[in-house]
Parts: structure tokens; sequence; C-alpha cells
């Protein structure tokens, strides 16, 4: 186990380092942080100055160093847009994209699981072919206009629900939340249920093609043949495996939602981090960009480490391979 740790560890770093050069590269092939800085109008003189300042002098690898070791600390220098700390920036627009990500993670899981169970369960039943059919609407339609189709029906045709923005919010420490609020989450719901749209339908998809897969086992067989009930078989026996691969996909789903809320954030106005970063890419503000990048490679990174953990420790079979070759 200390081996397997080990390992994922080593691969975590590397994969960090790679990101990070090519966050790295932003600066030196994505326009000029120093004009950006002082303009058109700057004299040669102001020019070479800031780039002795900024460090723009010194050799390539010199400077790739003095990144990573700011990187490592959470510095990534100032905003080129807004002039402001990056890691000011990141810190205000993390908890709005990881509380839109939650929402829609939990609305993905507590709607999906049950309707890919009842999709196998009731393979030949109107509903399920509803299900599936809802599913493949989900998997096909482009999420910016499932977010048009939400704003169009439930805000201004019907009233019920705000369009753009986060809604009311409670500051906890440097935290703030809006699902401590009535209007908070008031303000979620569409941008939520609009984020979750594809994430639920793939859980629903997976969840019943891996619960027909399972129900067509040796042991769900021997289970059937000793008189067990039915709900024993069903959520006793096949739910508990068919979860272990959707465990996978979930984990690594929600590092998607996370870094995918571009769209949804942009539809709906909501202050997160893909907002800033589609602002960032408009205005060229490489240092944002950059530790945006860094970031989301991180959030995927602890993820997929967190979800081999589990994955390990969950399935006995992994243990057994690993025990025997060893």
């Amino acid at each position: 186990m200390l081996a397997f740790i080990l390992r994922r560890l080593i691969q975590a770093v590397v994969v960090m380092v790679t990101v990070a050069f090519f966050a790295f590269l932003l600066f030196q092939y994505v326009g000029d942080p120093v004009l950006a800085v002082l303009g058109q109008d700057a004299t040669a003189q102001e020019v070479r100055q800031m780039r002795v300042d900024l460090g723009l002098d010194k050799p390539f690898i010199v400077q790739f160093w003095h990144f990573l070791s700011n990187a490592v600390q959470g510095e990534f220098g100032i905003s080129l847009r807004q002039g402001t700390k990056v890691a000011t920036l990141i810190a205000e627009r993390l908890p709005a994209t990881l509380e839109l990500a939650f929402v829609a993670a939990t609305l993905a899981l507590a709607v999906g699981i049950p309707m890919g169970v009842y999709a196998a369960l009731r393979r030949g039943s109107f509903l399920s072919q509803v299900f599936m059919t809802i599913s493949l609407l989900g998997v096909s339609l482009p999420t910016f206009l499932i977010g048009i189709l939400l704003i169009l029906l439930f805000a201004v045709t019907l009233g019920w629900f705000p369009s753009f923005g986060r809604g009311e919010t409670v500051k906890i420490g440097w935290w703030t939340s809006g699902l401590l609020t009535a209007k908070g989450w008031h303000h979620v719901v569409l941008p939520g249920v609009t984020l979750a749209i594809f994430q639920l339908t793939l859980i629903m998809r997976l969840v019943r093609a891996e619960m027909l897969e399972v129900l067509r086992t040796d042991y769900i067989k021997f289970a059937r043949a000793r008189g067990l009930s039915d709900r024993a078989i069903h959520f006793g026996h096949a739910l508990k495996n068919t979860l272990v691969p959707v465990m996978t996909i979930t984990g690594l789903q929600l590092g998607g939602l996370i870094a995918f809320a571009i769209i949804t954030e942009t539809v709906f106005q909501w202050p997160g981090m893909g907002l800033l970063f589609i602002q960032a890419v408009t205005f060229a503000d490489i240092p944002v960009m950059a530790a945006y990048l860094c970031l989301i490679a991180l959030i995927f990174v602890v993820i997929n480490l967190v979800v081999d953990l589990l994955y390990f420790a969950v399935d006995p079979r992994l243990r057994l391979d690993r025990a025997g070759g060893h």
C-alpha cells in the first residue's frame, strides 16, 4: 500500500511540474507582460528596467525555477488587467466555482444513480425508455444551449429563478457561501442543473450498463438459487459491485465539473474561476491564465489520487493482485 501511494505521489509531482512548464511558456510566447504593464508608449529605458525588475533578463531555466518556486507558494504575480494579486483573485472566485460544482455533482449522483438502477431493472418499461431518451438528449445537447433554454423557460417565461449572478452570500473567514441563504439557493438552481445534466446522464447510462453486466454474473445466479429476495440481490449485491467503477468515473467527472464550468459560468455570469479565466483570455492576462491552469491540474491530480486510493481500498481484487505479484 505504501509503495502504491509513493508511486502515485511521484506521478502527481511529475504531472504538476509538466503543467507548470506549459503554463510558464505562456509568459514566453503569449504577449509581452512588460508592454502590458507599461503600455505601447513606454521608452526603451523603461522597458529594459521593467524586464530587470520582473526577472525577464535572466536565463530561461532560472526564470522557470523562480516561477515554479513561487507557484508552490501560491504566488503567480499581479493580474495585468486588474492590478491585483492573482492569488487574491483566485481566493475570491474559488468558493463560487466549488459551490457550483458541489451542487451539480450532488444532483447528478442523487438523480443519476436511481435512474440508472431503474433503467436496468425495468428495461422494457415506458419510464425506462423515457429515461434513456432523456439521457440521449442530455449527452447530445451542448451545455450553453441547455443553459439558454433553461433561462428562457424558467427565468424569462415563468420568472421562477434569476438568470444571472450568485445572489446573497455569507462570509466565513475568507470563504463566501451562497448555500447558507435563501437567495443563494435561488440563484444556484439553474446553473447547477445546467452543469449537472451531462454528468447526470453519463452516470445514469454507466450505472445501467454496469448493473446489467453484474446481473449476468455467476454469483448473482448463485444468489438467486439460494432463494435470496430480489431486493437483497439488486441492492445488497449487484448495486454494491456496480458502484465500484461508477466511483472512479464520478471522481474524474468531479474534476471535469470544476475545470469545465467555464461555459456555465459564462452563460449565467456566475462569478467563479471559469468566468475569470474567460476574461483573462480576452485581455491576455497571462498570470491569471497560468494560475488557472496550474490550479485545475492540481485539482485533477488530487482527485485522481483520492479515487485511486479509494478504488484500491474498495476493490479487494486489486490488493490480491498486488500481493500475488509480490
